[in-house]
């Protein structure tokens, strides 16, 4: 590609609504155009890489044994009546045909991939089957944020297995997260497979996992240890407190004047006693799915420099929803805001005590009024009637469950998230197929989604410096950036001669043969970031007949005559 004649513009100004490196350097390096809020066109630089990232996708997929169909962006709203979804999908872009039939443009597809199922297969001789696509959704998120990371409209692959049984299930399931992790390695990434939670795509037992990519930005928190070999999503990861003592002598109750101290730190400090020997009490509302179950109030207890992972409760609770509760809530309880302990309760709330909580141990507490908090508060001498529940959220610091390893924390973005779905949409819609003894089943379905734009900005979000992006060797917009400063014919000449020479050697070439300044075009090629420039200088091949070599990744430079070039580059390609 001549840059002379080539569609691509850069620029030196970052918009003003791009706030993370990937955002800002694909607007300014020309790779994607905004066309509205969430909504980005795909220019030829970035088109090409997130081309390449979908052919190593298909690639490995393929080897899997999986089958590549390609459904509608459309789909009818009674598939999604069926599942039950219709009108539990807050982000789906609904609206009617001129037949006045009730449709929507996919963010998902397990309703359209059951019914071509349902439609085909009827026996488990047929079985295991796995379908996949790569195609564009669309999401009607409210905010939509970080470019490519969170746009409404978006490219992803989808694939969908179904099984006769859970062991069939399982074996699909490792089949393909081994074929997302060869893609992730080929795709040059650092990348974490770790625990998640099913949510509402399957029931929680179900296997579930996430692959984070690395990177300072990333949106989730992951727990880790590598010598445990674990890793997990901080919303599921659980972990123990790392060993701390606690007064277990069963003092009796003393109530302290607090003034003015609602919050843990300050009475903490104001007692001079560590935070892990009060006790934080929250007060959650939990509504439930089934319509005869009335919504309940929850007093939670957990150590006082712990935090509460409102996933754990609802996946404790099978709850639809929790919720902290509102201030006149508390007021209705007869509970004082800052100041509540699990005691003299005026209403018969169910109490939660989080099981890094010693029952045995004495606790600094809320008095159950205003300015007073209760010392040496003994759960299981003072807590009328409670169950012990895993609560808190995992942190930097804990142990392993085995206590064997001391955990750690960083951050990932989350990229590609496999599940288990078992009989949900089947049975749903109704589907089965015939088994061994001729029996009819609902079948058992997976479900994973690897999100190919957000992982060409990804790449981004961990391969990048100052001075722009660092492509991968594999999904870079082309290998060599030629960059020719060439003023006279002979070398102008030379200039051509070697952008065929590398073209014929197989390379992707960009070549940078606009009139403009050696500062400019290197500052181009920084902000493209492909793995090799290659730089014909008047000075330098005048006076010693050598090119110029540098590396994107290292910024290493090397001196080299014209017959080494190919065989230079080669070698290095190598190394990335």
């Amino acid at each position: 590609m001549r840059l002379s004649k080539a569609f691509w513009q850069t620029f030196k100004e970052t918009p003003a609504d791009a706030v993370i490196p990937s955002h800002q350097l694909m607007m300014r390096a020309g790779l994607i155009h905004k066309s509205g809020a969430g909504l980005y066109n795909y220019l030829p630089f970035g088109l090409k890489t997130i081309k390449k990232v979908e052919n190593i996708v298909r690639e490995e997929l393929d080897r899997a044994g999986c089958h590549e169909l390609l459904m509608t962006v459309v789909t009818p709203g009674e598939l999604w009546r069926e599942s039950g979804r219709w009108d539990k999908m807050t982000e789906m872009l609904k609206f009617k045909d001129k037949g006045g039939r009730d449709v929507c443009i996919s963010p998902t597809n397990e309703e359209a991939i059951s019914d071509i199922f349902r439609k085909t297969v009827k026996s488990y001789k047929q079985l295991p089957i796995n379908l996949y696509q790569i195609n564009t959704k669309f999401r009607d998120e409210i905010r939509p944020r970080f470019g490519l990371m969170r746009g409404r409209e978006f490219i992803m692959k989808d694939a969908y297995t179904f099984h006769i049984d859970s062991a069939c299930l399982d074996e699909g399931y490792e089949n393909l997260k081994s074929a997302y992790s060869r893609i992730f390695k080929r795709l040059g990434l650092n990348f974490f497979i770790v625990e998640a939670d099913a949510g509402a795509m399957a029931d929680s037992s179900a296997k579930t996992h996430e692959f984070q990519v690395i990177a300072d930005n990333g949106e989730d928190l992951l727990i880790y240890n590598q010598e445990a070999n674990y890793a997990s999503n901080q919303e599921k990861a659980k972990t123990k407190r790392a060993n701390i003592d606690f007064d277990t002598s069963k003092p009796a109750q003393e109530e302290v004047a607090t003034p003015n101290m609602s919050t843990i730190e300050d009475v903490c400090s104001f007692l001079k006693v560590p935070q892990h020997t009060s006790i934080k009490s929250l007060v959650y509302y939990a509504s439930y799915h089934e319509e005869d179950k009335d919504g309940e109030f929850l007093l939670l207890q957990l150590l006082g420099d712990d935090e509460l992972n409102e996933l754990k409760l609802t996946n404790y609770l099978g709850a639809a929803e929790v919720r902290p509760a509102a201030d006149d809530e508390l007021k209705d309880l007869g509970l004082v805001k800052g100041f509540i302990g699990a005691f003299n309760l005026k209403n018969d709330l169910k109490v939660l005590v989080d099981t890094a909580i010693d029952m045995d141990g004495a606790f600094t507490v809320g008095a159950q009024k205003e300015d007073f908090h209760i010392k040496n508060f003994v759960p299981s001498r003072d807590i009328k009637e409670c169950e012990q529940v895993d609560l808190r959220l995992a942190k930097k610091g804990d142990l392993t469950e085995d206590g064997k390893h001391v955990v750690d924390e960083i951050r990932g973005i989350e990229v590609g998230h496999i599940f288990q779905l078992g009989d949900m949409y089947t049975k749903a819609m109704g589907i089965t197929v015939l088994d061994q003894n001729g029996k009819t089943i609902s079948p058992l379905m997976g479900c994973y989604g690897i999100g190919i734009t957000r992982t060409v900005a990804a790449v981004i979000e961990q391969l990048h410096d100052e001075k722009g992006i660092i492509w991968p060797k594999n999904i870079a917009p082309a290998d060599i950036y030629f960059a020719s400063i060439a003023k006279s014919d002979e070398l102008k000449a030379l200039a051509e001669d070697i952008y065929k020479e590398l073209q014929d050697s197989g390379f992707d070439v960009v070549f940078d043969d606009r009139k403009a300044g050696p500062g400019f075009k290197f500052k181009d090629s920084d902000l493209l970031g492909l793995p090799i420039r290659v730089v014909l200088g008047e000075k330098t091949y005048g006076e010693n007949q050598e090119l110029e070599i540098v590396v994107r990744k290292t910024g290493e430079s090397f001196k080299i005559k014209k017959d080494e070039l190919v065989s230079k580059i080669k070698e290095l390609m190598e190394t990335l």
